[in-house]
């Protein structure tokens, strides 16, 4: 019910915004006349015994911030009209439409702050860590979201003159969307026992990030949302196609590049109509990065899928919101972080005893999550066949982590082989050649390709001696050179 109900307001605000310019001066009776009728409508499915249990429990989870993802997946994909981009006239501040699609939109939404202003710095971090080739294949698109009209002026002419190359050559727009296209903003219901002042910034801002999305829409094949106080590391764009490059035939909505609110979200450019829809749906129920994690478990991405090392960085240390003090960094950030391992496909298995899901697949991965091994004996392995045969140049395994240090590899070594033999599933190498032994519960190597005379088939950890300890294979890096012959 309350979906049909945020639909019906949805249509009744988009007709609105086709047909009156003038929205600011009528919203409030508008609104209360949609909400009245919304709850007429649910009052009388309620009174006349329609609602059904899971309608019930969607409305108290929503209350609580405790969706469901699962239940309402379907109805919410279906949603068809979820697919059209919201009408809206934009103002181009700086730059003009772009005249090709690139690979990757970066969206950037900016007001002006109480303390502090980190907008400038942000956009030359984007452009300055990345080559000549990444430029020509990202666009950077800036909402200057504030209505005081002189800042937005003054915030214009600073880009312009110092970032004027990049406007020219077509990676860089400045919009704002003019006042009167957004809802009320004044006297929203206080989730979270918030104070009327947060509760009108965060509601405003869940409706910039949505003008900005529906502007993003179809200007690339991938949308990063930044926020305007972030650093980020050299050649980022590189790192993210590796990591789009190793996802290929497998589902996700949102792959994450920095733990940190906003910053660093992945989509695929077609979710952007279906994302700014239902921020502006539930643009006064929550934060925004509550509303990304509801957004991505309806559309039936369970889990958190976050790469180390972090791409971007928080470096403002003054809020948005009133220039509270906001000194959050993610430690996972590297700044020189595009030396990210290839890790070609291969198929994983070991012989070790498994505890619970931590299985072998989760230790090849950048992802933030590890394989977990009972007490392993002497002789048992993990093991690691490529799809095709490989030239290496590099190695690096880790074991443990910092809440368990000693479920590491005590006594092990690190294998390469050749002349692979068996059927599909059950394949495996002949023969092996040591390249060293773990140190510390650690193994790293460098210019394999030349202490390697064959193409590698087949990779594995063995364990040389039992321990009682557990084992954690927290990652397992490998870089590719050359293919071989």
């Amino acid at each position: 019910v309350i979906l049909l109900c945020a639909v019906l307001h949805m249509r009744q605000s988009l007709k609105y915004f086709d047909k009156m310019r003038c929205l600011r001066k009528r919203s409030a009776v508008s609104f209360l006349g949609i909400l009245v009728i919304c709850l007429l409508f649910m009052n009388l499915y309620i009174e006349d015994g329609y609602v059904l249990e899971g309608d019930k429990q969607l409305i108290r989870e929503t209350a609580t911030h405790q969706l469901n993802p699962e239940r309402y997946v379907h109805s919410f994909k279906d949603l068809s009209n979820f697919s059209g981009s919201i009408n809206i006239s934009y103002r181009y501040l700086a730059g003009t439409p772009l005249p090709r699609k690139r690979y990757l939109t970066i969206g950037l939404s900016s007001v002006k702050r109480k303390k502090g202003n980190y907008l400038l710095e942000t956009i030359k971090s984007i452009f300055e860590q990345s080559s000549y080739e990444e430029l020509n294949e990202i666009a950077v698109v800036v909402q200057l979201a504030d209505f005081d009209s002189a800042w937005c002026e003054g915030m214009v002419q600073d880009i312009s003159q110092k970032f004027a190359h990049h406007i020219i050559a077509g990676r860089l727009i400045v919009i704002h969307v003019p006042e009167d296209y957004y809802p009320v903003l004044d006297g929203l219901k206080r989730n979270y026992n918030d104070p009327e002042d947060r509760v009108k910034f965060r509601s405003k801002q869940n409706v910039d990030y949505a003008f900005l999305l529906n502007f993003c829409a179809n200007l690339s094949d991938y949308y990063v949302m930044l926020e305007d106080d972030v650093r980020c590391s050299k050649n980022f764009l590189t790192a993210v196609k590796k990591v789009i490059t190793s996802r290929e035939g497998s589902y996700w909505v949102t792959l994450e590049f920095s733990k940190l609110g906003y910053i660093g979200k992945l989509y695929h450019s077609h979710d952007l109509p279906r994302l700014a829809h239902f921020l502006l749906m539930f643009y006064q129920e929550m934060p925004c990065d509550w509303l990304l994690i509801h957004f991505r478990g309806l559309l039936a991405q369970k889990e958190v899928i976050r790469f180390k090392p972090s791409l971007f960085q928080h470096m403002g240390y003054y809020s948005s919101y009133k220039g509270a003090e906001n000194k959050l960094k993610d430690d996972d950030f590297e700044e020189e972080s595009f030396d990210i391992p290839d890790n070609p496909p291969a198929n994983l298995h070991t012989n070790m005893n498994v505890f619970e899901n931590y299985e072998a697949s989760k230790a090849y991965s950048s992802i933030d999550e590890y394989f977990w091994g009972k007490a392993p004996s002497s002789g048992d392995f993990y093991g690691i066949v490529f799809e095709k045969p490989i030239k290496i140049s590099k190695i690096k395994v880790v074991t443990g982590t910092e809440d368990r240090q000693n479920d590491i590899l005590h006594h092990g070594a690190l294998e390469v082989g050749e002349k692979i033999v068996g059927s599909k599933k059950g394949r495996q190498c002949t023969t092996y050649l040591r390249l060293g032994e773990f140190k510390n519960g650690n193994f790293e190597i460098t210019d394999v390709e030349h202490k390697v005379l064959f193409d590698i088939n087949c990779m594995r950890i063995l364990v040389t001696k039992s321990q009682k300890e557990w084992l954690i294979i927290r990652s397992i890096s490998v870089w590719t050179s050359q293919t071989p012959n």
